[in-house]
């Protein structure tokens, strides 16, 4: 019997929340800002948000946080939704902080009316200033006790669009010498003539994220707004502003966002790793963000489960690279179609063969029980990996050498007669001779061979462009390390292999699909992709190579 799985302390919460009654079922959100591409932190909030109300009943809106209309596109709306989707997702509803404009102003003049918020022209440096420090308390703004009358029509004229950006803010009233710096009067509100991607220039005054982000959660009665650790400071002031407006009390937890190694996370340098042309886009598989991890060739399925497997806790850490390629390998290994590809190739030719129409049969895929079958042709031409070839082989080297023999995949056993050179000394070719009675399925030949190569018929071989795709840093933390992250970067992120040869069956590829090219790794068709050229993403290598690298430095 399976051993269960203990809950992390999420579950335990909603569990306790559930059996009191508190709430009969329950509501999330995943509230991403549209100013950039998702990356593998989004991913765990993803999963954890819609897997919290797929397990407990209830549902979880997608809501845009779309408050600062200076950095935001619609474009990146779009992204988002189809990073989600691609994930396994569906929300319930899709909803915007901007489709509470008008209600979060309503929310504003009601605290303004009690007293509890406030109209402040002085400028950021003077704030800033007179905010104190943790150990020092803050002194009041001479602008507090503006009579409610007047922080109403001062309000009102700001929304209105009467005042330069900067002129004036809206504050709210709390205390302060508190010794939460956020409680010490923060900006609900500031003056931004912008053009918004969804209202247009219809609000000249735009919420700050700590005044829409509660509220928003009230509107749609939120039970449990998760947010990662440093949202910790925040809470206090999430919970002022809904007791004060007393409104549905949603309440915020938060879990320590999970870093990946090998990579970094920031949006910032993320940004910088673009701009400076280090990658190529967004979605350049190197990154971590889930466009790029998609192009690369990662499955949905995998991602879900690396984000199970790290789970979730209150203390941050960094996420094993070598974890998520374990968890894709294990997928793909169920799912992915066997093709054979040459990367290097080495000619070799069937001196005793005379059929050049014959057809094998290859398995697709032999962790698949019900696996189909493919027609692949052979001929007296073949191409082998150069490296299957040793001229005077160590022991216990299983491929081709002078006298040895070898199957060759789904086909038969062949005996390498003669090395042929040029000039240099070069191998150029190697003549080999078959055993009729050895084909694959029907072997009567009763001779036993340890290795077996993957190999092309040259006839009828295609031709592709793979590219290798590695780790995008030399070290496990580069943000940690002293100097510029940059500095770390690996040189050796991404080797093209502008020809390969290919079984022709690889013609029909599909950007859906998943090949395992034998003996070297999973790979995906690339959007670069054209009718002169395919293109072929390296996801991951067959084993975790990169331990032995680091052992080796």
């Amino acid at each position: 019997m399976a051993e269960e799985k203990s809950l992390n302390f999420l579950e335990e919460i909603i569990e306790d929340d559930i059996k009191s009654g508190k709430y009969a079922s329950i509501v999330t959100r995943f509230p991403p800002e549209p100013n950039g591409y998702l990356h593998m932190g989004h991913a765990t909030s993803i999963c954890l948000n819609f897997g919290l109300t797929k397990k407990y009943g209830g549902y979880t809106n997608l809501r845009f946080d779309d408050t600062n209309p200076v950095t935001e596109e619609t474009e990146y709306v779009d992204s988002i939704k189809d990073d989600v989707r691609w994930l396994g997702f569906e929300w319930k509803n899709e909803l915007y902080a901007s489709d509470y404009f008008e209600a979060l102003y309503q929310f504003a003049v009601q605290l303004i009316k009690k007293n509890l918020a406030y109209v402040d022209d002085s400028n950021s440096e003077t704030i800033a200033a007179e905010k104190g420090t943790p150990t020092q308390p803050g002194v009041n703004s001479k602008y507090r006790d503006r009579s409610i009358e007047d922080n109403l029509k001062l309000f009102e004229e700001m929304k209105a669009g009467k005042y330069a950006d900067g002129v004036s803010v809206l504050r709210a009233k709390i205390d302060m010498a508190h010794p939460n710096m956020l409680m010490r009067d923060p900006v609900m509100y500031r003056i931004k003539h912008a053009h918004h991607h969804r209202t247009g220039d219809t609000w000249r005054i735009y919420p700050m994220y700590d005044f829409a982000h509660g509220q928003s959660d009230s509107i749609e009665t939120i039970t449990h707004s998760i947010c990662t650790l440093e949202f910790v400071p925040h809470r206090e002031l999430y919970d002022w502003f809904i007791e004060k407006l007393e409104i549905f009390p949603s309440h915020q937890y938060e879990f320590a966002r999970r870093n990946l190694s090998y990579t970094v996370m920031s949006k910032r340098k993320l940004l910088q790793l673009v701009n400076e042309k280090h990658v190529e886009g967004w979605d350049d598989p190197r990154m971590p963000t889930i466009s790029a991890f998609r192009r690369r060739g990662y499955t949905p399925a995998s991602i879900r489960d690396f984000c199970d497997r790290v789970g979730i806790a209150k203390r941050e850490n960094v996420a094993d690279l070598s974890l998520l390629e374990f968890c894709v390998r294990e997928d793909l290994n169920k799912i992915a179609l066997r093709r054979m590809v040459v990367f290097d190739p080495l000619k070799i030719v069937i001196t005793n063969y005379t059929n050049d129409n014959e057809i094998v049969s290859v398995e697709d895929n032999p962790e698949d029980i019900n696996s189909t079958f493919r027609e692949v042709p052979f001929s007296k031409e073949l191409y082998i990996e150069r490296e299957d070839f040793m001229e005077t082989p160590p022991k216990k080297f299983f491929r081709l050498f002078p006298g040895g023999m070898v199957r060759l995949k789904g086909a038969y056993i062949i005996k390498c007669d003669e090395a042929i050179k040029d000039e240099a000394g070069n191998i150029t070719r190697l003549n080999c001779s078959y055993i009729p009675e050895s084909r694959s399925g029907n072997d009567t030949s009763n001779i036993k061979v340890k290795g077996t190569l993957h190999w092309v018929s040259v006839q009828h071989a295609i031709t592709a462009e793979v590219r290798l795709y590695d780790r995008l840093f030399k070290v496990e933390d580069p943000s940690s390390e002293e100097g510029n992250f940059k500095d770390y970067i690996n040189a050796d992120s991404l080797q093209v292999i502008n020809t390969v040869y290919a079984e022709p069956s690889l013609k029909n590829a599909e950007f859906s699909e998943r090949y395992q090219f034998l003996r070297k790794g999973y790979f995906t068709l690339d959007k670069d992709t054209s009718e002169e050229k395919m293109v072929f993403n390296r996801t991951v290598t067959l084993k975790d190579t990169w331990a032995k690298e680091v052992k080796k430095g």
